[in-house]
């Protein structure tokens, strides 16, 4: 085997970095430190050959039974939404529990440019293994190349070719919903959907559709929010004006706190003139008026998961399985019931 082979052949170090740029390994060491002694030209060549190798400090891409590290890193969206937060807490409840610690990356964005440095911050802290926790809709070469050289699990249906998944089934969620509302006699089911680039709206939205097709009903047009109460408050005025819209599948339980207070705006009783189903069972869901019906997903069950598959990824490298779907559950309460007869109750 030659040189080339050979390096090719196991993970770059600090001198392949120096070699490549034709300085010392003290040099290097200088600038991945932000040394301030070191000229801009050198300060680039050496950079350069950082990228060109995919040299990551601390070896990060040495398997979790190294012990040398036993920190998970995970990636996530700087956000206040209940559903970010209960899987961070399933992760970091699994994790300590095994031993490891936790250091989270968030990005403000879905931009592939985002999840790329925020894998890279992970990776240069040399974690043991990567749990991304963003719905991932495209990846990047930069992006194969980090979860290739970092053991990684993707969560909310997100793909890369080298991680494995623990997703919750979107679509069953929505069918759940949407057939429950079917089920108690409203015509049709309008829909309030998340955002068009969340992968869990996607798959939200796709199981609302095709209930209502398996049923022969017509879909009405789709709304969307961006997950916070002000959405589902606009979405809210905008269903409420139209008299035929007697049922509503809101994509969260915060959207559809913002629904409930634009009918109730509007003269709109729920349920007596629409039915509402939300989405997650936050805990407030039960405490709103009238209490929420909506849908639990296991997001802490999920975080956890997520870490038991990450520290078993050892026993069989450079595998991956496929997808491990969660069920969701109907959760009954007071905001669904069967329509009014048309022109029941109402007042001239």
């Amino acid at each position: 085997m030659g040189k080339q082979e050979a390096r090719a052949a196991r993970q770059p170090g600090m001198r392949d970095v120096a070699q490549l740029a034709g300085v010392s390994a003290q040099t290097v060491s200088r600038v991945l430190a932000n040394h301030p002694n070191v000229q801009e030209h050198t300060r680039a060549k050496v950079l350069s050959a950082v990228e060109q190798l995919g040299y990551r400090r601390n070896n990060a891409a040495r398997m979790l039974s190294s012990g040398l590290s036993r920190t998970i890193g995970v990636v996530t969206l700087q956000t206040t939404f209940y559903s970010r937060a209960a899987v961070t807490a399933g992760i970091e409840y699994a994790a300590h529990a095994a031993g490891y610690a936790v250091s989270t990356a968030t990005t403000a964005s879905l931009d592939t440019s985002a999840i790329e440095a925020a894998l890279s911050r992970l990776a240069d802290q040399g974690v043991d293994g990567v749990i991304l926790s963003v719905p991932l809709i495209h990846s990047s070469p930069r992006i194969e190349q980090l979860t290739r050289a970092v053991p990684t699990i993707t969560i909310d249906g997100s793909r890369t070719d080298t991680t494995e998944v623990i997703a919750i089934d979107q679509a069953y969620a929505a069918r759940l919903a949407t057939q429950h509302l079917l089920d108690l006699g409203h015509e049709t089911v309008w829909h309030i959907a998340g955002p068009e680039q969340w992968l869990e709206a996607a798959g939200r939205r796709d199981g609302w559709r095709e209930t209502l097709e398996a049923a022969g009903r017509a879909a009405p047009p789709e709304l969307e929010g961006d997950w916070s109460p002000a959405s589902g408050y606009r979405n809210g005025l905008i269903v409420g004006r139209i008299p035929d819209a007697t049922a509503v599948f809101v994509a969260s339980d915060e959207m559809a706190f913002g629904v409930i207070r634009a009918l109730t705006e509007l003269g709109r009783r729920v349920p007596e003139d629409v039915s509402l189903v939300g989405m997650d069972d936050i805990d407030l869901a039960a405490y709103c008026t009238p209490p929420l019906t909506t849908i639990a997903q296991p997001f802490a069950r999920t975080g956890e998961l997520a870490v038991a598959q990450l520290l078993r990824r050892p026993a069989a490298p450079g595998s991956t399985a496929g997808p491990q779907n969660l069920e969701p559950v109907l959760v009954l309460r007071a905001s669904t019931a069967p329509p009014r007869a048309r022109g029941a109750g109402r007042t001239s």
